[in-house]
């Protein structure tokens, strides 16, 4: 797999060319988690779910994709990544045709458990082939920027691809168009994508797949159900028993040599931090997007597609955030520019917390600099514990970073999303239980109420609801800050940039990157 002799050399239009058909199936990956925003009224009426399939529809997808992460990543370094890529694209095409063509909500829910399947494959060998893509420092670091870009971006763009489409098609049709996609996936990447893998990956530890599964499958449906209902003894004993197969999952990973997560990840000292700072954005980001959908919808009383449009505002700032975050760290030491982000993205929590009912600049302002600063934490640091990891393991590198966004995503929502509920609630303690659960309940009595009166709840609510966000957004200020003294410590003097003598391009006799083209 590897030749010694050879030089490490600059990436070219080849492996540019190859970087952006691996952006394709990282869009598709992320807009299947918003898709169904708009698709659900349809979906409910030609199919006509119990309001837990309902919940089955949306969460399936997730908590296959989350489970399996850990594993796929393991087994794309022993199968190799490229392959892996291509087993997971069929089943993800496969998946979105089934799903598209669902008859039943039973048959809809197993098309979005595979449809995660897929999605686990998919997204950890993207990024592990493009660690292996680009050996230099500078093009690495640039080529991550995007990829984080373009996964943030591909949310956001999921809910309003998907209102375009059921304005033109029928709800299936969300699904279908991940098809093509996939078949120009299975033709380009044999051509343009070079394989990769562990050459002496050792046995696969099968018994570490349901300890993993268990590990982190409670816990995020523990989390899932905190933001949604609240504490519960139910959803507190999942998270006990996630945490104590977690347990179980690290000590057999410390003891044995034939480990699905390798110890020698972890011996690169960004490797860790990375993975720390990585799931606190994550929390940042899901946190506040948590409140950011509901202000637009339910506050400032925005139809869905209204809603989705102005969102993807913020995403003029999230493009040129972190390809220039990646320029400022091959200039400085990366610590300040990860730390600079973080005070970024805690400027746009402070932001928030002056909102009131009516201020959507505002409001779009705090979340643009919100992503932009998160985005250029999230591409530096997924570039630094990816770097400070061996070649050979970048497939289980690059998972458990994603698996770390999946826990931060959830826990954002479960904590933010709690603290906001429980000022919302207390500043509602005299109103009917539905007024009081939540904001789309108070919304519905409002309507059903009708008049002057209706008014009064409905501008009560709002307002409770805005004091409940403010709170939420001094807490993840104040965390944010706290990651920014954190990154500075942690992070000090790792990956700062080298004199050019010492660059990789310009010092022959190192290793070539761990890929061949067949």
């Amino acid at each position: 797999m590897t030749n010694p002799a050879a030089t490490a050399r600059l990436a070219g239009r080849r492996e540019w060319t190859a970087f952006t058909v691996l952006l394709l199936p990282l869009l598709l990956v992320s807009m299947d988690v918003s898709v169904l925003y708009f698709a659900i009224p349809s979906i409910t009426d030609q199919l006509d779910p119990s309001s837990t399939q309902q919940l089955w529809i949306f969460d399936s997808y997730a908590f296959a994709l989350s489970g399996l992460l850990i594993t796929m990543g393991s087994l794309g370094d022993r199968i190799g990544r490229r392959r892996l890529l291509l087993i997971g694209a069929t089943a993800f095409g496969l998946a979105s045709v089934g799903a598209g063509c669902a008859t039943s909500a039973e048959m809809l829910i197993a098309a979005r458990v595979l449809l995660g399947i897929g999605g686990a494959t998919l997204m950890p060998s993207t990024l592990a082939l493009v660690r292996n893509l680009f050996q230099d420092d500078r093009q690495r670091s640039t080529a991550i920027a995007i990829w984080s870009g373009a996964m943030t971006g591909g949310i956001a763009f999921g809910s309003v691809l998907s209102g375009v489409m059921l304005n033109h098609f029928y709800w299936g049709s969300v699904f279908l168009i991940n098809v093509p996609a996939m078949l120009l996936l299975l033709v380009l990447v044999p051509v343009l994508v070079p394989e990769s893998k562990d050459p002496a990956p050792g046995r696969f530890d099968l018994a570490s797949v349901p300890l993993s599964m268990a590990a982190v499958l409670p816990v995020v449906y523990g989390l899932k159900e905190i933001a949604a209902e609240g504490f519960a003894p139910l959803y507190l004993g999942c998270l006990a028993v996630g945490l104590a197969f977690g347990y179980a999952f690290v000590r057999r990973q410390r003891t044995r040599d034939d480990a699905m997560v390798s110890r020698a990840l972890f011996r690169g000292r960004g490797f860790g931090a990375g993975i720390g700072l990585n799931t606190l954005a994550a929390f940042a980001m899901m946190g506040s997007a948590y409140f950011t959908t509901q202000y637009l919808q339910l506050v400032l009383g925005m139809g869905t597609l209204e809603a989705a449009l102005w969102s993807l505002a913020p995403s003029v700032f999230i493009g040129a955030a972190a390809p220039l975050s990646a320029a400022l760290a091959q200039k400085t030491d990366r610590a300040h520019v990860i730390a600079g982000g973080f005070v970024l993205a805690a400027a746009g929590f402070a932001l928030i917390s002056l909102v009131d009912t009516d201020s959507l600049w505002l409001i779009l302002a705090g979340a643009g600099l919100l992503a932009s600063g998160i985005v250029s934490v999230m591409s530096l640091v997924s570039d630094m514990a990816l770097a400070s990891a061996p070649a050979e393991k970048a497939g289980s590198a690059a998972s458990l970073l994603e698996t770390g966004t999946e826990f931060g995503g959830a826990l954002g929502m479960a904590v933010l999303g709690s603290l906001g509920t429980a000022v919302y609630r207390d500043d509602l303690a005299g109103a009917e239980p539905a007024v009081r659960e939540t904001l789309g309940g108070a919304v519905a009595t409002a309507h059903h109420i009708g008049g002057p009166a209706g008014e009064q709840v409905l501008a009560l609510a709002r307002e409770a609801f805005v004091h409940g966000m403010q709170y939420a957004a001094w807490g993840g200020t104040a965390l944010l800050l706290a990651a920014a003294v954190a990154a500075a410590a942690l992070m000090r003097g790792i990956g700062t940039p080298a004199p050019p003598a010492a660059r990789p391009a310009d010092a022959p006799g190192l290793p070539a990157r761990e890929a061949t083209y067949n």
